[in-house]
């Protein structure tokens, strides 16, 4: 049961997740500095580009639980290259 919705998997979706998570961690991190910076037109226009990156993957990973995997990976992805550049900003 638990490998049921492997032979379902898209590569291009997974991909699309993957990538879609990690844009929507790298918006975030983004939308958390502009909020420390108290930056407001940076942070809702961030805050906005979040929700609507972060929509792709949710519509896709409810769909197939597999999904969740590319999520999770394109996630830590996208916060790690995003702390990347901002901490060369610092």
């Amino acid at each position: 049961m638990i490998l049921s919705g492997l032979s379902d998997v898209d590569p291009i979706i997974a991909a699309g997740v993957a990538a879609a998570t990690a844009a929507t961690d790298a918006v975030y991190v983004m939308f958390s500095s502009a909020i420390a910076a108290r930056r407001r037109v940076p942070a809702a226009t961030w805050s906005s580009l979040w929700y609507l990156l972060s929509s792709f993957a949710v519509i896709n990973y409810t769909q197939n639980w597999v999904y969740v995997l590319f999520a999770a990976a394109g996630s830590w992805i996208g916060a790690y290259l995003s702390m990347t550049w901002l901490r060369r900003g610092a």
